[in-house]
């Protein structure tokens, strides 16, 4: 989103961006310019609490519909276009609606998107039912699961601002036409769904900070370590994660290059063959390694491949296991089996990710994304503000 702001930003649009309160997303923003609106509860506080008991979920989707009628709307007064994103916007287009400006709702991965090719991924509520394999079926459960989580609370508001109600809360979100912001290479999407999608290709924000001294230093003073990172995912089922991924990178004959995350990984010894980073220039960095270990988020996987880095994706929830096994399939790295690593699965995950064919592969695919799918968005956004209707990005 911060990648999109700022390719609308120098196309002459005035941006601002509604985001969680968290101190990550508000020094990324002030970074680049671009005004923060915080709402909602913080993710991190979210993330890497205690974990809510699932009958909290409906709650927490009222108190977020309620955010969007509030805070977000009051934002978004004066807007042409609003853009949303995220698991489920659910009062996002109703804010659209009641303030007559243009709605968009973007995805940054096709397994959002129902479709007869694919299962949904898990939602809170209730298992799907035990031997039902019919892609339609579930997706169709699936918008009942939306509906009982969602529906209440976006229908309540809705007649409080005298709109009428949504009988298909998650269609009604994503629309007939929902944009896809991933690189068609590494997500095809018109292949997946029947849905229009327009896939603009990833959003992507250029970093220019420069690594720290210690880093660089680190970095030359041997062979391309393996660096390994979680991201915003605390890895609490998986022990000690720090230990064991050390230990498999050392296992393959490489230093390590430990990402803290939200997991607070850390060094497990004072050998010098490791070295730990908070924030740091992924762009910059992921260049300079022979593998990039990490969960699976759309942008870390975008962001390792376009540097050409073979990975390792262990994923966690959510499209985790669709970037994972995009990984696989595109032989750009492993996709290691299961959400907990041990130092054998993910040594062998490793061996495949270290091989020469995986790296020569990585490198020809890294060759193939597109950089430009932020400013291809926001061409869209100012087209369509202005009431053309643009053709599809090429």
């Amino acid at each position: 989103m911060a990648g999109l702001a700022v390719a609308l930003r120098a196309l002459g649009a005035e941006v601002r961006v509604c985001a969680p309160p968290d101190e990550e997303f508000a020094e990324l923003l002030a970074g680049v310019g671009v005004p923060h609106v915080p709402f909602g509860r913080s993710v991190r506080a979210l993330v890497t609490g205690a974990a809510p008991p699932a009958r909290s979920a409906p709650a927490v989707a009222a108190e977020l519909v309620t955010e969007h009628f509030g805070t977000v709307a009051a934002a978004a007064e004066g807007c042409d276009v609003v853009v949303a994103s995220g698991l489920m916007p659910a009062g996002m287009r109703s804010v659209a609606e009641k303030l007559g400006a243009r709605y968009v709702c973007a995805v940054f991965q096709p397994w959002t998107l129902p479709s007869p090719h694919y299962p949904p991924g898990p939602r809170p509520g209730p298992p799907f039912p035990p031997g039902v394999t019919d892609n339609r079926v579930l997706w169709d459960l699936d918008a009942e699961k939306v509906n009982a989580l969602y529906g209440e609370a976006l229908n309540t508001h809705r007649a409080s601002i005298g709109l009428p109600p949504v009988d298909n809360v998650r269609d009604h979100v994503l629309t007939g036409r929902p944009w896809l912001a991933a690189d068609p290479v590494l997500a095809p999407g018109r292949e997946l769904t029947g849905r229009d999608v327009v896939q603009t290709g990833a959003w992507l924000l250029p970093d220019e900070r420069p690594l720290r001294t210690e880093l660089e230093a680190f970095l030359e003073a041997g062979e391309p370590p393996v660096y390994v990172g979680f991201g915003s995912m605390p890895m609490r089922g998986s022990g000690d994660v720090a230990r064991v991924a050390i230990e498999a990178v050392r296992s393959r004959g490489h230093r390590v290059v430990v990402g803290r995350g939200w997991a607070d990984l850390g060094l497990v010894d004072g050998q010098d063959d490791c070295f730990a980073v908070g924030e740091v220039n992924h762009q910059a960095l992921f260049g300079r390694v022979a593998a990039v270990v990490h969960h699976g988020g759309a942008g870390t996987t975008t962001t390792a491949a376009l540097a050409g880095a073979p990975q390792v994706v262990v994923p966690q929830i959510v499209d985790q296991p669709y970037w994972a096994g995009r990984v696989a399939r595109l032989g750009i790295g492993a996709a290691h089996d299961g959400p907990t690593p041990a130092v054998a699965s993910l040594s062998a995950a490793l061996g495949t990710a270290l091989a020469p064919e995986t790296r020569a592969r990585a490198t020809a695919v890294a060759g193939a994304i597109r950089t430009d799918g932020a400013a291809v968005a926001a061409r869209l956004l100012l087209d369509t503000a202005a009431g053309q209707q643009p053709p599809m990005p090429a």
